[in-house]
């Protein structure tokens, strides 16, 4: 048991130097290179973006009796889960878990794009009139709860190691601030990294006011899925300097301050 604690408490101090640490970074690179200038302001952008942060977080652990990396160690000492079934090594089931959890939230998000009750919670995080490395946190507490809810299922029917969960949990945390991020990199840089993981030019596509653009790119870290499933758009069609970000029923920035977002799903026009 002592064991079990020492190891979440070592995963949240991995979690939170990786959060902070990529944050800066890609701060930083956002005032050096921004890739489009803003639009609306970012104190007030930024101060609803982070309190969501805080709040999810909360709300998660209020909610949940167990988290990913305390099921990981259940199942792990139970020999629950396809994986702990199996005779493969080690690595290889730890790339395995990682590579169907990635492909797991591929097919959440899309769920809450084409599901109505779920786009009712999802729309909030594309209701950011700018996209920045904070944008990647902008997302509504049930969203999470639910978010998290489908996580543990997926993690108990892979078995997926402790080490595997928290691999994916950092990879998937750093990617989604890393591919909000304001920034620009070389095309050619761009067009490489492609091949292994989302970057800034292609998930920017997915925050497009244009519904087809906005039902496109879905991938967080890796993006292979979308290459496989039909997904995948290259580039916006207006470019990525003259795309309108956001949604067209939210575009008044005095409506989407923090109370009016976390009530957004519950009312049927914009407040």
């Amino acid at each position: 048991m002592g064991k079990g604690i020492t190891g979440m408490a070592a995963e949240q101090i991995i979690r939170l130097a990786f959060f902070f640490g990529v944050l800066m970074v890609v701060a930083v690179w956002e005032v050096i290179v921004p890739r489009r200038p803003l639009s609306d302001s970012k104190g007030r952008r930024w101060f609803t973006n982070l309190s969501l942060v805080v709040i999810d977080t909360s709300a998660t652990r209020l909610i949940f009796p167990v988290l990913p990396i305390g099921l990981a160690i259940m199942a792990q000492k139970q020999g629950w889960g396809v994986l702990n079934s199996s005779i493969l090594p080690d690595w290889l089931r730890v790339i395995l878990a990682v590579v169907a959890l990635d492909f797991a939230i591929y097919l959440q998000h899309v769920l809450f794009h084409f599901v109505p009750i779920l786009w009712r919670l999802h729309r909030m995080h594309h209701t950011d009139l700018d996209i920045d490395v904070t944008t990647g946190n902008r997302f509504h507490p049930i969203e999470i709860i639910i978010s998290m809810g489908i996580k543990l299922a997926v993690v108990a029917l892979l078995g997926a190691s402790a080490i595997a969960v928290v691999a994916f949990e950092v990879a998937l945390n750093a990617t989604s601030q890393f591919n909000h991020g304001n920034i620009r990199m070389p095309d050619a840089l761009d067009r490489w990294l492609r091949l292994v993981v989302v970057t800034p030019d292609m998930h920017r596509v997915h925050h497009s006011a244009i519904p087809r653009e906005t039902n496109s790119n879905f991938g967080f870290n890796l993006p292979w899925w979308d290459h496989l499933c039909g997904t995948y758009r290259p580039q916006p069609e207006g470019g990525h300097e003259g795309m309108s970000v956001g949604l067209k029923e939210f575009r008044d920035p005095g409506r989407l301050t923090l109370l009016r977002l976390l009530i957004q799903p519950f009312v049927r026009k914009p407040v």
